[in-house]
């Protein structure tokens, strides 16, 4: 059988961002037949505390979903600044050294950030003598730079040089956004390695009424809902949506913003919002995974909020949720970046510009006051998650990348176990496809 290491900080049960995907493709390759070992953090994401369970502890060994997990203790940062993201980075890495002391795999998987899981990938495939490829979720050095985060800009280019050591020794370079291409070609990685992989809609379909999910959760039939969904950290700058409710409260007070999940920045946007004495905000905690979709489908827009200052540094992972919703988008981005790109290219939004509560107002408007330029947005992200965003499509490319990654080692590849033929007398069960 095939052993894959595979590295990456977050893992389930973190419930949004890169952990379900990192979980959901090591799953995925344990189920095809690969002996997979997955070496992560601590649950700790969006919250950014180290969920109960797992508190005082340096390190954690799972069975979960076919995939053997080795958790192993890191620094978990209340507050946010270069220091103490590199004390998280530092702290990870680390800890996550003992895995030079595994049993020898065929290759190994990192997927960043955290920056500390391609360093370790790339030290551990030396050691090992094995390939490895790389699946970038965000661009480290651009989020440095690009984030808002205290001192980020400070030490950008030693993060950059760091990011393209790793990416430099990668066989493969997976990434999340056509967009990540030229930064990683400018840090010296071969163009001929670097393979574009999607993720896929996490979601399931809702279950519940909406007018139903709207009750329960307080929200007026009459309401206008502009919902953000996720983390509340630096680089989302919400308190430009808090200052649009200001204004809203005043012009146009059937709008209700809403902002659902955890992160760095949610004690600070509630102590703005308590202090203007805002009605209509509110904020509600994460939803269990089966109720994500029913809330995001009760909400009348739904909103991706980014600093002007992030351009090419990340693809929300939300957006993929926000399209299976059927939802109208709204994207106050950047109109370079990644995150409008594909907002335009799904159909399913619309891009008005950043830290600007009155174009964010003006976007919303729009919708609200053309029901056809709504109903158009919605079908057209339904039908982009459908055609687009399907998770056997999604995770082919990542076991494409996967399979090139094999052959630049010993130049064999994996076939798995769903595309094995039946064994005959004197065969190994273990087989190979060149």
């Amino acid at each position: 059988m095939t052993r894959i290491l595979l590295t990456s900080l977050y893992y389930a049960p973190d419930s949004t961002g890169i952990g379900p995907y990192s979980t959901q493709l090591a799953e995925h390759l344990a189920a095809t037949g690969y002996d997979v070992t997955a070496v992560t953090g601590m649950p700790h994401y969006p919250a950014w505390r180290v969920d109960a369970g797992y508190r005082r502890r340096f390190a954690v060994t799972e069975r979960r979903g076919g995939v053997d997990v080795r958790r192993r203790w890191h620094f978990v940062p209340r507050t946010h600044s270069a220091v103490t993201r590199a004390l998280y980075e530092g702290s990870f890495f680390a800890s996550g050294l003992s895995m030079l002391r595994l049993e020898r795999p065929q290759a190994i998987l990192a997927v960043t950030p955290a920056l500390a899981g391609g360093a370790l990938a790339r030290i551990a495939a030396q050691r090992f003598k094995v390939p490895f490829g790389l699946i970038v979720q965000d661009l480290t050095g651009a989020a440095a730079a690009q984030s808002g985060l205290r001192g980020g800009r400070t030490v950008a280019a030693a993060v950059r040089a760091a990011e393209g050591w790793a990416a430099r020794g990668a066989a493969a370079v997976g990434i999340v956004a056509e967009g990540f291409r030229p930064y990683l070609e400018g840090l010296g990685v071969d163009p001929a390695r670097i393979r574009r992989v999607r993720n896929w809609t996490q979601t399931p379909p809702a279950v519940r009424e909406r007018d139903a999910v709207r009750a329960t959760l307080g929200w007026s039939p009459d309401s206008v809902v502009c919902l953000h969904a996720g983390n509340m950290g630096a680089k989302q700058g919400l308190e430009h949506v808090i200052e649009a409710a200001r204004i809203a409260a005043a012009e146009e007070p059937r709008l209700l913003f809403v902002l659902m999940g955890d992160g760095g920045q949610r004690p600070t946007l509630e102590g703005q919002a308590a202090r203007a004495g805002l009605p209509n905000v509110r904020f509600l905690p994460l939803q269990p995974a089966a109720a994500v979709a029913d809330v995001l489908g009760a909400a009348d827009v739904l909103l991706v909020n980014q600093r002007a200052s992030v351009r090419d540094m990340a693809l929300p992972s939300k957006l993929t949720s926000y399209f299976a919703a059927g939802r109208p988008v709204v994207a106050a981005v950047a109109s370079e970046s990644e995150t409008a790109a594909e907002t335009e290219w799904s159909g399913g939004g619309i891009v008005c510009a950043p830290d600007d509560p009155r174009a964010l107002l003006g976007a919303i408007g729009r919708i609200v006051a053309d029901a056809g330029l709504g109903e158009h947005l919605a079908a057209s992200a339904r039908r982009h998650a459908r055609e687009v965003l399907s998770r056997e499509p999604a995770l082919r490319s990542y076991e494409q990348l996967l399979a090139s990654v094999l052959a630049s080692g010993d130049g064999r590849v994996h076939l798995p176990v769903s595309l094995r033929p039946a064994s005959t007398d004197g065969e190994r069960e273990e087989r190979w496809s060149a």
